[in-house]
């Protein structure tokens, strides 16, 4: 089973995707991630996205559907879960392609909905583990003991500096109009099944279950 997770910054697509990990043994493919392994990685693919991040320069849709297909080919489990990609029609071209070339498909895409404003206040009351990643916030998670992690006792908390509602707003704006094109590209496909994702975390959970199965 592969999936899509679907939303805006801060719509809880990490989070969800940690608790698919966990319970259904699925893989989190996260372009971020991928970049980071492959930089340090050695391999061939690595120095040229070495190369290309260390001049500054964004890594082009066919390098990273490169490093998914390197994924893909050699990782197996319950399914695949693709967080932050694709961002454009051309990538959910490119990554419909990959599916067909390996013999794959994609299951379903799920869209975390939100309101903007009600986003707004989500976020800029977030933190996260910055040792296990395990993420916080000031009202709806705190820390059981100020400071430290629930999780894995770590004091090292971390705020995102663009955590703040300018630049949250800009990344809105930016995500509207990059990747919302692809909700329609979805829809039309028969893929897409929204979810609130305003709801809490445990309900975004189930619903989510409900729509997998």
């Amino acid at each position: 089973m592969n999936i899509i997770l679907l939303g805006p910054p801060g719509a809880g697509k990490g989070t969800q995707a940690r608790h698919l990990v966990d319970t259904r043994g699925m893989l989190q493919l996260s372009t971020g991630d991928m970049l980071r392994d492959a930089k340090s990685s050695g391999t061939e693919m690595g120095k040229k996205v070495a190369a290309i991040m260390d001049a500054g320069k964004l890594v082009t849709d066919e390098i990273v559907i490169g490093l998914i297909e390197e994924k893909l080919s050699a990782e197996s489990g319950a399914g695949f879960i693709f967080d932050g990609f694709p961002r454009t029609l051309a990538q959910a071209d490119a990554l419909s392609a990959l599916l067909a070339k390996l013999g794959q498909s994609l299951h379903t895409v799920i869209e975390m909905r939100v309101d903007d404003d009600a986003l707004v206040k989500r976020i800029t009351g977030r933190f996260t583990c910055g040792d296990c990643g395990e993420v916080y916030h000031d009202e709806t998670k705190p820390t059981a003991e100020d400071g430290k992690c629930d999780n894995c006792g770590s004091t090292n908390m971390v705020r995102r500096a663009d955590d703040n509602e300018d630049s949250l707003r800009t990344r809105l704006m930016e995500y509207y109009k990059k990747t919302s094109p692809l909700i329609g590209y979805y829809y039309a496909k028969g893929d897409l099944r929204p979810v609130n994702g305003l709801a809490d975390i445990t309900e975004v959970q189930k619903s989510i279950e409900a729509i997998l199965g």
